[in-house]
């Protein structure tokens, strides 16, 4: 049906219009008042048109606006089962959350830099390695399988461990990770950063240290690191 408010009246004196416009002049109007008629009858049944154009708009407005609400709430309702999805596995999985810190290094940042991935800057995603862990690293770290490995947390440099550090703990606030998880970290990372042994001549220290870390980093103890074992 086409907008009845951009019809345009004919011109019923017009030769097309004749046969109508004769058959009111045989009931005894004349030419003029034959012609009036016909345009007072089309524009009644115009206006009639106009209502129910009006009608089916404000319908077809209703059944569109309806539509969005309703992909909005399945939109929403998709979201909330994939966060609470993610809650869940976070809550079952509680003891493998296992984030490689290379991925927020000076160096795993320039990598990421270098991905043919786009992502958010600030994105993570879970990826499950060969032993079962769950790990959590940026997205934009996700690389063609091809590429240069990873450094593994035992291996990395005393400096790398120090880069990666506030980066991780930024954004397992910014994930909402559980507070305990966060804490324990915290806690741990900065007993390690004070041992005497970060600051000993001999290299083997901090490795050894950095080589617990990655021990413990894995397992997620849920109390408190003891380094005593180190001495």
């Amino acid at each position: 049906m086409e907008d009845p408010n951009e019809a345009i009246r004919p011109d019923f004196t017009s030769p097309e219009h004749q046969e109508e416009h004769q058959a009111l002049i045989n009931k005894g109007l004349l030419d003029q008042q034959a012609a009036c008629s016909l345009a007072a009858i089309w524009d009644v049944n115009n206006n009639t048109d106009k209502e129910h154009w009006a009608l089916r708009q404000l319908h077809l407005q209703d059944v569109r606006q309806r539509e969005e609400e309703e992909e909005e709430q399945h939109q929403q309702l998709l979201k909330d089962e994939q966060e609470a999805a993610c809650h869940e596995e976070r809550k079952k999985n509680k003891n493998k959350y296992a984030p490689l810190l290379h991925y927020f290094t000076n160096r795993g940042l320039e990598d990421a830099k270098t991905s043919n991935l786009l992502a958010e800057l600030d994105a993570l995603v879970m990826l499950l390695s060969a032993d079962g862990l769950h790990l959590w690293i940026p997205a934009a770290a996700v690389k063609d399988p091809k590429a240069a490995p990873i450094t593994k947390d035992e291996n990395l440099s005393w400096e790398d461990f120090n880069e990666a550090i506030p980066r991780m703990i930024s954004l397992m606030k910014v994930h909402d990770w559980p507070d305990d998880r966060v804490h324990m970290h915290i806690h741990f990372w900065c007993v390690l950063q004070v041992h005497r042994w970060c600051h000993a001549p001999d290299p083997l220290k901090q490795k050894a240290l950095l080589l617990y870390q990655s021990q413990q980093h894995c397992s997620n103890a849920q109390s408190s690191p003891n380094l005593t074992i180190l001495h």
